[in-house]
């Protein structure tokens, strides 16, 4: 199943969010962490019983909630 892009979120930044948590979710699975792991990691609210595929969608929620800084 594929996310649904939020209505907030443009749906090449959803995306690529969603390509940068897999990624990270991916290095923290290799290195022997658990879901709960990735979402600690990125100071969210632990959920029982939440498979990869919902953290993902979590994390790539959060890298949308905050806009990044541009630099000059």
């Amino acid at each position: 199943m594929t996310p649904s892009v939020p209505e907030h979120v443009s749906p090449i930044q959803w995306h690529q969010a969603v390509a940068v948590s897999r990624e990270q979710c991916a290095r923290i699975f290799r290195d022997g962490g658990a879901p709960r792991d990735a979402l600690v990691a990125f100071g969210l609210k632990r959920e029982e019983g939440a498979d990869w595929e919902r953290v993902v969608d979590l994390v790539a929620s959060e890298l949308c909630a905050h806009p990044m800084a541009r630099a000059a």
